[in-house]
């Protein structure tokens, strides 16, 4: 592993690559891309840059993001398959004929969705902005809110706004176990809950605080608090766990009676270490994405970046 890993370093400086990397990815990829973070911070970071290709460990929406704001970069994807729930809940025919059926409406959608999803889009948001976006809108003009229904459910909340909701979700943030957190609080009273918004309302109404993958590690530095149970995907344990060395975290349990007991993303785990290798070596898989349909998609996400 240590010589491929080499390799990739390597290999980035011969072909001009970077590596952009989400929280969720495998440590072993995180260690060697340029920079590793959540949906907004990699927006921002694929604006500012200026090697000739972008290498995105992450998932397809995320590429595509890369692609619609930085057009002459070559974006490659480790694995053309690694997919979201949350995008694949949203089909774009069905979303436009949702649209059409509530006129006058702004349209809202979570950045994880599809390239074609944004193009129909008049803001797109993250979890660490999806609060900020969603108060830019005057009170009196009504939204539309896709495609994460506990997302949009969490922002109605906190903000008091009425929301069309899409009704799509995030498999990972749904197979939190209720009961099992219970559980395990009990056995850990003096443990902090934290979980991502895309988590369902339940298990939202346990945690101290709820945020981005970003917001939850700057939540866990500040927290006078030693130990915390963290409910989203595993993945951010590692990130996590470096800024925190000192302080113990304890993964969500799952529905699922697996091996970690934890909940992990199959798509974002579909990318390894040979695949980012043999992905830069090939420049293949590409993104592309028809330019009608960029320039449409890019509009929401300036606006977007612009309010951040």
């Amino acid at each position: 592993m240590k010589n491929l890993k080499q390799k990739i370093i390597t290999l980035k400086k011969q072909k001009n690559a970077v590596i952009l990397a989400h929280y969720y990815q495998e440590p072993e990829i995180q260690e060697i891309a340029d920079y590793v973070g959540d949906s907004l911070g990699l927006s921002q970071e694929a604006t500012k840059v200026e090697a000739d290709i972008i290498l995105f460990a992450g998932v397809h929406f995320m590429a595509e993001t890369a692609k619609i704001l930085n057009p002459t970069k070559k974006v490659i994807l480790p694995d053309l398959e690694a997919g979201c729930s949350l995008a694949a809940s949203c089909p774009p025919h069905l979303f436009k004929e949702f649209i059409e059926s509530h006129p006058n409406h702004t349209v809202i959608t979570y950045v994880n969705c599809s390239a074609e999803i944004k193009s129909l889009s008049d803001l797109v948001c993250t979890s660490s902005n999806a609060l900020k976006i969603v108060e830019s809108i005057p009170k009196n003009i009504p939204i539309i809110f896709a495609p994460d229904k506990n997302l949009g459910k969490y922002i109605i909340q906190k903000t008091g706004r009425k929301m069309l909701l899409w009704d799509g979700s995030c498999v990972v943030h749904e197979a939190f176990s209720l009961d099992k957190l219970i559980e395990l609080h009990k056995k850990n009273p003096d443990a902090k809950i934290i979980a991502h918004p895309e988590s369902e309302t339940h298990i939202l109404e346990t945690a101290s605080y709820v945020g981005s993958t970003s917001g939850m590690i700057n939540y866990v530095k500040s927290s006078p608090s030693d130990k915390f149970i963290v409910a989203t995907e595993a993945g951010i344990l590692y990130k996590m766990q470096q800024e925190v060395p000192n302080k113990v975290l304890i993964p969500a349990p799952s529905q699922e009676d697996n091996t970690c007991a934890c909940s992990e993303c199959g798509f974002m785990k579909m990318n390894t270490l040979q695949k980012v290798y043999d992905c830069l070596l090939n420049e293949v898989p590409e993104i592309t994405i028809p330019e009608d349909v960029r320039m449409k998609a890019l509009i929401p996400i300036q606006r977007m970046l612009k309010l951040s």
